[in-house]
């Protein structure tokens, strides 16, 4: 292996680990989100329109 690609390996791996955890740290804020009072209504109140209820 040369040097030139040396520095590079594993980049790939730590990207992904790093997509991850930032998708996950972001799916539990939209989780904490969701459960709100406030947002569960506003969200019904969206269904209910589009389905016309």
């Amino acid at each position: 292996m040369n040097e030139e690609t040396r520095g590079d390996d594993g980049m790939a791996t730590v990207e992904y680990a790093l997509v991850t955890v930032a998708a996950a740290g972001f799916a539990g804020l939209l989780v904490v989100i969701l459960k709100s009072d406030e947002v569960r209504g506003l969200l019904m109140g969206i269904l209910r329109g589009a389905l016309g209820a």
